[in-house]
């Protein structure tokens, strides 16, 4: 800040104190003149320029109202994919959900009977690990965030959502916290879309349960026996 007269008559007048907050004063004019409109003087004899500079940008108007694109897979914390029998590759949810696990037993409880308060609660004979239950939270955005719904609903992820829905069979996922529990197939339940606020939004929710695959059939293996000729058994043979 220049030294005028007139700033060196007010600086006289109002006191050595005061004369030392004037070049604060003028640090916080210049920075409020950046983002106030318009520009105000706070001290009226301060004769530096104030102003803000013209902002350029390429940005048309389609440009402006276009929605992020999604993040890959290596970007995302924990992605989750999955695949049904008939496709070669995963498909990768363009948004990253948010995963919910519940893990239960099941128990089977037996009460005696006139039991009194000597005997308090059930006797468990034996219980069993139940499946897993998976709650998939997310949402999927259009392409952009205003204009008809033929340009801003995710109307194809919908679609493919609800051909996953559809599919009757389980489904191979790939999902860390999934992996970690052993799970590498679930099936779908439910799925659920609820309103969103948006235009370009539409939230899910899917609930699946997890699948392991069991090996019922039990193959017994058929053996021969070999009599000689004169051997006697009172056993039947039975090929």
């Amino acid at each position: 800040m220049k030294l005028t007269n007139e700033n060196v008559l007010i600086g006289s007048l109002m006191g050595s104190t005061v004369a030392k907050l004037i070049p604060r004063a003028g640090a916080l004019e210049n920075e409020l003149s950046k983002h106030i409109l318009p520009p105000v003087k706070i001290l009226p004899f301060i004769q530096n320029k104030v102003g803000y500079n013209e902002v350029e940008n390429d940005y048309n108007d389609s440009e402006l109202w276009r929605q992020d694109k999604p993040l890959n897979e290596q970007e995302q914390f924990f992605p989750f994919s999955f695949r049904s029998s008939k496709d070669e590759n995963f498909w990768l949810l363009p948004w990253e959900p948010i995963i919910n696990i519940e893990a239960k037993t099941i128990i089977a409880k037996r009460y005696i009977a006139k039991a009194g308060k000597n005997y308090i609660g059930s006797v468990k004979e034996r219980w069993s690990v139940d499946d897993y239950g998976i709650t998939i939270t997310g949402a999927f955005y259009g392409k952009k965030m205003r204009g008809n719904h033929q340009q801003t609903y995710p109307r194809e992820d919908m679609e493919r959502l609800k051909n996953y829905l559809l599919t009757a069979e389980a489904l191979e996922v790939r999902s860390e916290p999934l992996q970690i529990l052993g799970i590498n197939r679930i099936v779908i339940e439910s799925v659920t879309f609820p309103f969103t606020k948006g235009e370009n939004v539409q939230a899910y929710e899917i609930k699946a349960v997890s699948d392991f695959p069991f090996k019922l059939l039990y193959e017994h293996k058929k053996t021969k026996a070999k009599i000689e000729i004169g051997d006697i058994s009172s056993e039947l043979i039975k090929e």
